[in-house]
């Protein structure tokens, strides 16, 4: 059956590839040249007779000439491109765009998972699927691969970076990624595939999504107010990872292309400048297909592959569902290194002689982040399926090290995952009465009008749910706010909450995340999305939210979290019992209520006082100092209330004071008006606090921090 692509068209691309005119194939096949050019033109095919005629000219089988789904093997090999030096001796150290991100398996699955969800085809209702595969090769599998890639016409390349990697940032991590596969005698390979995704889809070189991301940097093409990216720089973390700067692509397409759907394979790599051979190279090289349109048919384009060959390269897909697969060469992960050297000890695979560590602590982290940013995006409920579906697997030369594992974002937010299952469900309430129970709240939005002008483009509700936190759940009282994609941009404890309340969790819906009824939901999408810096792990001030609307809508921003907090706040309140003792049970039990002293009597006080012992600060998105602190204290002394003092250090005279955004007690102490007070019999006692902005005289990255405990006056 002929399903591939239109006979003329690719007898067209054929003819290029082997070198042959219309002309010389007339002569092989005894025909006529207006004959050819009539099937080039398709205005007629070839009987079948002639086909295998053709076959035998273009070197090829019947088969290939009457399917029409990949290229012939004749002609032009497939071989790596090297961009020439710039003539005006220029040089890059390497893509500038991946040091916007950490070589971070965690990064990397925040971007790539991203860009899925953006990918997403929508009209079935199914969600993206996304698995990470881990594959650490060594022995005969290694060097397989190694030829697959041809790597004997890498290694000058690599070579020559090595020799030169004293003087380039990028030069020595190569440099160290070479080292580690020679010497060591291993690569470690990671491959992101989706499915029921675009795919690469467009020309090799014309505005699309393969161009996009194969041939062009800092270009987003994303579609949608509520697309996730909007930089062009997610695609850089695949590159990041590569120690080696290497990532190979296969695509199957949402939309044919010349024809086709399947095995679209192409490859980057991104080197610094080098000069081999006499020659000098800017940077980036392509693995693919000699393009016989470009000069000296020198340029590589994308090429159509066989089975065989995506199988040499790691990169067959399951099934035929539209997607891409990126393979990850020598991929790196700094960020969990050193994690693990900062536990210390060895792990039970290492103390049983395993050896596979670094790929168990890869895919570790890996099911981590997506569990951490994606549960929502990975939570169904009512009629509403998931978005998303991610799963982490990890081999050894083919063998199974780790089985395929998939996130389950219950396991990672069972309390959140509660809440976004009732919104779904519609079966929230206003106030919790009762264990399980999940409550809601909108909250405004005021969106500015683009341009500057002064005013409000209109009120857009958010909705806050909240539900009481499971005991297994650390990291207590925060809120996770996401929009469209669902997605976790932000996580933020919520501030000054009153002693006693039970633990929580709470989850932000803004624009789509809440539903396309309610008003506003574009505008918030847009408003929002500009308001993401690349990272896209915060909502604040960015240039194009200044260029867009104004240099002050990030305020708008910071009212809707005032306006959340304050929501939280109420819906967490206890509801007020006669006979209950102010900061609940477990506090009434630690506190002690002191007896004013009989008259001419005096309060035994001893020598000791509290003690600044440990304290930890770091600047916040919004310029503030975040700090959190720990006391020790005297025991058997009856205890003075402490004053938290933030000022500036500066080489002489008086320190400027910092006033305090939030100030609220962590554990041991409670805080009222500003002041500490402590709870007696305790050993230490623990509190964090941010400052207020607007109180700081200079930029905080210029400043270091001191921060002093008062007595109050008369202590």
């Amino acid at each position: 059956m002929e399903t591939g692509e239109e006979f003329g068209p690719w007898l067209a691309r054929q003819l290029k590839l082997t070198g042959k005119s219309q002309a010389e194939l007339a002569e092989e096949l005894g025909l006529t040249r207006a004959a050819v050019s009539a099937w080039i033109t398709k205005r007629s095919i070839p009987r079948p007779t002639v086909m295998q005629e053709i076959a035998r000219a273009l070197g090829t089988d019947i088969g290939t000439v009457h399917s029409r789904t990949t290229d012939t093997q004749a002609g032009l090999p497939v071989t790596w491109y090297h961009r020439p030096g710039y003539p005006d001796g220029g040089r890059d150290g390497g893509n500038a765009a991946a040091f916007a991100f950490e070589p971070d398996v965690q990064v990397l699955a925040r971007e790539t998972c991203q860009n899925s969800l953006d990918e997403r085809i929508r009209e079935n209702g199914r969600p993206v699927r996304v698995r990470y595969t881990i594959h650490e090769l060594t022995g005969e599998k290694l060097a397989a691969f190694r030829q697959a890639i041809l790597w004997d016409e890498l290694q000058p390349h690599y070579a020559a970076v090595s020799a030169n990697a004293a003087h380039q940032k990028v030069g020595r991590v190569i440099d160290a990624g070479v080292r580690d596969m020679f010497e060591n005698g291993r690569l470690v390979l990671l491959r992101v595939d989706d499915y029921n995704a675009s795919g690469l889809t467009g020309d090799d070189y014309d505005d699309g999504r393969f161009a996009a991301v194969v041939r062009r940097q800092l270009e987003s093409l994303k579609s949608g107010s509520s697309a996730g990216g909007s930089y062009g720089l997610g695609k850089a973390t695949l590159w990041a990872t590569s120690a080696l700067g290497l990532v190979l692509i296969n695509s199957t397409l949402s939309e044919p292309h010349e024809g086709r759907t399947e095995r679209r394979v192409i490859g980057r790599l991104e080197l610094p400048w080098r000069t081999v051979d006499g020659r000098t190279c800017a940077g980036p090289a392509w693995f693919g297909r000699p393009d016989p349109e470009s000069p000296a048919a020198e340029v590589t384009r994308s090429f159509w592959a066989n089975p065989e060959t995506v199988a040499s390269l790691h990169l067959t897909r399951d099934g035929d569902d539209p997607g891409t697969s990126f393979l990850i060469v020598g991929a790196q992960d700094v960020a969990g290194l050193a994690d693990d050297d900062a536990d210390g000890g060895k792990s039970d695979s290492e103390e049983n002689g395993d050896d596979t560590r670094d790929i168990r602590a890869m895919h570790r982290r890996l099911v981590a982040a997506l569990g951490r940013d994606f549960w929502a995006a990975m939570t169904g409920g009512g009629n509403r399926e998931p978005l998303l579906e991610t799963s982490v697997r990890t081999l050894r030369n083919d063998e199974i090290v780790l089985e395929e594992e998939r996130v389950d974002p219950a396991n990672e937010e069972p309390s959140r995952t509660r809440a976004l299952r009732a919104h779904f469900e519609g079966t929230t309430v206003e106030r919790l009465t009762e264990s399980g129970q999940v409550a809601h709240r909108f909250v405004p939005l005021d969106l500015p009008l683009s341009g500057g002008g002064r005013g409000t483009h209109g009120r857009h509700q958010a909705l806050v749910l909240i539900t009481a936190a499971e005991e297994s759940e650390e990291e207590l009282n925060q809120v996770h706010y996401m929009r469209g994609n669902l997605m976790t941009v932000k996580k933020a404890r919520v501030p000054n909450l009153p002693l006693g309340t039970d633990p929580f969790q709470a989850v932000l819906l803004v624009g789509r995340a809440v539903g396309d009824s309610v008003p506003f939901v574009n505008e918030a999408e847009e408003f929002l999305r500009a308001a993401e810096p690349p990272e896209h792990d915060r909502w604040g001030q960015t240039d194009e939210l200044t260029l867009r609307w104004s240099h002050s809508a990030f305020r708008r921003i910071n009212r809707l979290t005032t306006e959340v907090n304050s929501a939280v706040k109420d819906l967490a309140a206890r509801p007020k019992s006669a006979g209950r003792r102010p900061g609940g049970e477990k506090l009434g039990k630690a506190l002690v209520l002191k007896q004013s002293p009989a008259a001419g009597s005096r309060v035994r006080t001893g020598t000791g006082r509290p003690d600044l012992q440990e304290l930890s600060a770091e600047i916040g998105p919004a310029g503030e100092w975040r700090v959190t602190a720990e006391v020790k204290l005297p025991r058997g002394v009856e205890l003075p209330a402490m004053r938290p003092v933030a000022e500036l250090d500066v080489r002489s005279g008086p320190r400027p004071r910092l006033a305090w955004a939030e100030l609220e007690a962590v554990d041991g102490c409670e805080v009222e008006d500003g002041v500490l007070r402590f709870v007696p019999g305790v050993g230490r006692a623990t509190f964090r606090g941010s400052t207020d902005v607007e109180s700081h005289p200079v930029r905080t990255t210029l400043t270091r921090l001191v921060l002093e405990l008062r007595a109050e006056k008369g202590d």
